[in-house]
């Protein structure tokens, strides 16, 4: 936990309930509030606390001015819940956080715009939330239209734009606008490739001028590269606080648990008739899904939906190293052989990795439901294996072992 000098976020005890399944009525009477105050009071004396969940367990920690501070965990851990909470979107249940300085958030694609507005007005308008004067917008306009590579629907309201034109506004305000704590959930991966690295440049470029930042992310590799300090949540609660290699490594040991429901869904386009993810699994082939996979088998992921595709729908698959280093990218439409995808009927999609292409280690396998045009709908992420060594073959362990991201075995010729 950082101490040296003025804070810039400071976060005492904080703690975060929620009722699984409440509802929130429209009103309420005195009479039923204190019936439910009643029954609350019966039901925690007998025990009967199912309905609860703490996302949040007494978490504390300072950010100084200039940290990049990344937060880290699996899937509901407590990420979102925190920033939120920063944000002012929702109170804890007990704790407090104070926040010296204007703030600029990206939560998730579209927080705090207005579909029916044009991106110019939204622009003015999330200015005008983070307090700022219209001349103050004004000198700053053209450089997020600029940012964000939208000067061309900037009169066109933004229920006509793509999730990636969206979050690339959204960006491109949150960064600009001069906060002085800048709060950014996981986002980047709804962008290409070359849009994130210009991302995590301008939050180098925000930190470097002295304001602070606050990022959750799964991308390993970018918390290590941009962050001077890491959080790690676990069920809610602030395991370790300290430098980011270290950090990402206790992360890690929580990542090896392998199962077909075990994966994060991480929607970038809302779509109520594209089809989720039901189950995940990887497995060795030719073997059941608790055989170990080696460094000699051929892998087969496997990608069960909920119901059948529709017409458009494609798929991909991509593999990363855990720091986030993406080994290869693959797609049904690579290859004209490959069988065809029937809209209505196909609710299942496999595809091989061939046998000693990737060396002993840990790995993150993500799927993707996606346009042809390669506009995402949702990924499937933390879907975590291991390749495992080899024992008794000549020149298998210099093979499997040897540095690189891939370990290709090719045909050699002498004369």
């Amino acid at each position: 936990m950082s101490s040296k000098g003025k804070q810039m976020i400071r976060a005492r005890g904080v703690s975060k309930r929620f009722r699984i399944g409440a509802r929130q009525e429209p009103y309420q009477t005195l009479r039923d509030a204190l019936v439910e105050m009643v029954r609350g009071v019966l039901r925690r004396r007998n025990g009967d606390d199912a309905t609860t969940l703490w996302a949040l367990t007494d978490v504390s920690f300072d950010v100084a001015p200039g940290e990049v501070v990344g937060v880290i965990g699996r899937n509901g851990a407590g990420k979102s819940t925190l920033l939120k909470i920063l944000t002012r979107i929702t109170e804890p249940t007990r704790g407090r956080v104070e926040l010296f300085g204007r703030v600029g958030s990206l939560l998730e694609v579209g927080t705090g715009f207005h579909g029916e507005l044009t991106g110019r007005e939204n622009i003015y308008l999330n200015g005008a939330i983070l307090g700022m004067r219209r001349r103050e917008i004004d000198r700053r306009f053209d450089e997020i239209v600029d940012f964000a590579e939208v000067e061309r629907f900037l009169d066109t309201p933004l229920k006509h734009y793509s999730s990636g034109m969206w979050m690339r506004l959204a960006f491109a305000v949150a960064a600009h606008m001069d906060p002085q704590i800048l709060l950014v959930d996981e986002v980047l991966a709804v962008g290409d490739a070359a849009f994130q690295q210009k991302c995590l440049r301008k939050m180098r470029n925000v930190a470097g001028e002295g304001r602070t930042v606050l990022f959750v992310s799964h991308n390993f590799e970018a918390v290590a590269s941009l962050c001077t300090r890491a959080i790690l949540l676990h069920h809610g609660r602030a395991v370790m606080d300290d430098l980011p290699q270290p950090t990402i490594e206790m992360a890690l040991s929580q990542y090896q648990m392998p199962g077909r429901d075990d994966f994060t869904l991480q929607v970038l386009r809302k779509d109520d008739v594209v089809p989720r993810p039901r189950a995940i699994e990887l497995r060795a082939a030719g073997m059941d899904a608790t055989s170990a996979i080696g460094y000699n088998d051929e892998i087969v992921a496997t990608l069960q939906l909920d119901a059948p595709i529709a017409e458009g729908h494609t798929f991909g698959f991509q593999i990363l190293t855990t720091g986030g280093v993406t080994i290869f990218n693959s797609f049904h439409r690579d290859r004209a052989e490959n069988p065809p995808l029937h809209p209505g009927r196909t609710t299942e999609v496999s595809v091989r990795v061939p046998a000693r292409l990737l060396p002993v280690g840990s790995y993150e396998a993500v799927f993707a439901c996606m346009k042809p045009n390669a506009e995402s709908f949702w990924m499937a992420r933390d879907i975590w294996f291991e390749v495992h060594d080899v024992k008794g073959d000549r020149n298998e362990g210099m093979t499997s072992k040897r540095p690189g991201l891939v370990s290709v075995v090719l045909p050699w010729d002498a004369r």
